[in-house]
């Protein structure tokens, strides 16, 4: 039977999950996810634990949070006037945002506190800091 190797493309089923027992993404209750090894479609070390799997193998593999989203950076993390937002935008904690950075890039944050004058936003990935588990089972090599 093949095994798995870079420049495959791969189905596979997965369930993540923190720490502390919560999933924060699965395809088990859904159609498999489509995955080129090598391509850099999901965090590299997922692609390397699927190196060398035949189809209908299962693992359970933990990501280091420095092999998944790097650690929390708190320069990520800034306080801005309100007057800074987009006119007519009504700032709510836990609301997503997307702005542009100086190079033309697409940064996404979260609103973590709300004060009269001014806003708080992060833009760590939400999974940053964090250590990552997956079940992963491979279903077919396409």
């Amino acid at each position: 039977m093949a095994k798995a190797r870079i420049g495959d493309t791969v189905k596979v089923h997965y369930e993540g999950r923190l720490d502390d027992g919560t999933v924060f993404a699965s395809s088990i209750d859904g159609d498999p996810a489509e995955v080129t090894i090598g391509a850099r479609m999901v965090i590299p070390a997922f692609e390397e634990a699927i190196i060398g799997m035949d189809p209908g193998d299962s693992k359970t593999v933990r990501i280091s949070e420095e092999a998944a989203f790097g650690p929390r950076r708190g320069e990520l993390v800034q306080t801005i006037d309100r007057e800074g937002l987009a006119a007519g935008l009504q700032p709510e904690v836990g609301q997503r945002l997307q702005a542009v950075d100086a190079e033309g890039r697409s940064i996404h944050a979260v609103i973590r506190d709300i004060s009269d004058q001014t806003v708080t936003i992060d833009a760590n990935h939400p999974l940053a800091g964090q250590d990552l588990n997956f079940e992963i089972q491979l279903v077919e090599i396409v």
